[in-house]
């Protein structure tokens, strides 16, 4: 994929890694672990492996956006969700080493969590039942074609971090649907609190701060 980009344009600028998975569905006492690894395998490894072959062009030119797909559970539990919630919190965490050690090379490394979209993901949700399921399918079984979340939000979000309005922004991870990062392009680094939007106890929404 990486070769053939190159031949046909000459540079990579910018990597997105938005491909996934969400089962196995259920306890982790009881599901097939081969099934299990195979989460881990293409959601993190996925990821892992884009990144891997995408650097040496990116560092070469000293250039580069890349933006990750975090998802439910990468900074909190989900019960019955433990390949997915793993994998992805993997992915924040690689995504703030990977943004460091990449900030001589003005690589800029971000992760989002794009919200609850109505893709398949939702349908092997309620096909997995409300014993496996658990909350999250009563939850989805709840909810109307109107209260999922926008995919163009998302969008949206993803552009913001491909673009140069964000050459200041890299390390973080950023709720496409919580967060006001629509008022964060003009400002700086220093302005933004380094103890949020980052897989911390302390994130403002799930664990504040303490006076």
């Amino acid at each position: 994929m990486i070769e053939q980009t190159l031949a046909k344009f000459g540079s990579i600028d910018i990597l997105v890694n938005a491909g996934g998975i969400q089962g196995p569905i259920g306890p982790f006492v009881d599901i097939n672990f081969e099934d299990w690894l195979k989460n881990i395998d293409i959601n993190l490894m996925g990821t892992i492996l884009c990144c891997k072959s995408v650097l040496p062009t990116m560092m070469s030119r000293k250039k580069g956006k890349i933006i990750n797909f975090s998802g439910g559970g990468a900074t909190f539990s989900r019960p019955n969700f433990s390949a997915y919630s793993v994998a992805k919190a993997g992915v924040v965490r690689f995504t703030e080493i990977l943004a460091d050690e990449l900030r001589p090379f003005n690589i800029q490394v971000n992760a989002i969590s794009p919200g609850v979209i109505k893709t398949g993901m939702i349908d092997e949700i309620i096909k997995a039942g409300p014993d496996r399921g658990g909350p999250d399918y009563q939850q989805m079984k709840s909810m109307k074609e109107a209260d999922f979340d926008s995919p163009e939000l998302a969008a949206e979000l993803v552009c913001f971090l491909a673009s140069d309005k964000s050459n200041w922004l890299t390390g973080k991870v950023i709720s496409a649907i919580w967060d006001p990062w629509r008022n964060w392009r003009e400002k700086g680094q220093a302005e933004l609190d380094k103890d949020l939007y980052v897989l911390r106890r302390v994130d403002g929404k799930n664990f504040m701060k303490k006076e």
